[in-house]
């Protein structure tokens, strides 16, 4: 039972403090340093500090705000802008090719084709990995058991 009192008793004197404090801020805010610039213009510091990620701009340059604008992506690269993001489409399987164009979960995009490289004479478990003209691509290896 006396714990019980001591644990009551330090949340009473915790609530008082804090609610004493939160009173205590506006008269804080007026008192509060000055920013001093050369003009004569003064500016108040803010009390409370906001989140740095809401003052955050978006870098205009960024791979996802493209905006249909090719130059931000690299101008003469290979990189397009698809769906506001810098994509490469001879090589991403979201946009193959062209944008939102989606290879099957089982295809990979090679040289803007979408392609099973477990059966693909050309591209035989890796891009461009080309089977010898009498071998067959067989579960991503040419010439597989023979």
């Amino acid at each position: 039972m006396k714990i019980m009192k001591i644990i009551f008793m330090i949340a009473i004197t915790m609530a008082i403090a804090i609610s004493l404090t939160m009173k205590n801020i506006p008269e804080q805010e007026e008192n509060s340093p000055h920013l001093h610039s050369t003009s004569s213009t003064v500016l108040k510091m803010p009390s409370k500090r906001g989140s740095r990620f809401l003052a955050e701009q978006q870098n205009p340059r960024a791979a996802n705000q493209c905006r249909k604008d090719n130059e931000i992506c690299g101008g003469g690269t290979n990189s397009t802008c698809c769906n506001n993001k810098c994509v490469y489409l001879q090589t991403d399987s979201q946009n193959c090719g062209a944008c939102k164009n989606k290879c099957k979960y089982t295809q990979s995009c090679c040289r803007g084709q979408c392609v099973y490289l477990f059966m693909d004479n050309r591209h035989c478990g890796k891009c461009n990995n080309r089977c010898k003209k009498d071998d067959e691509c067989i579960v991503g290896m040419c010439s597989y058991g023979a």
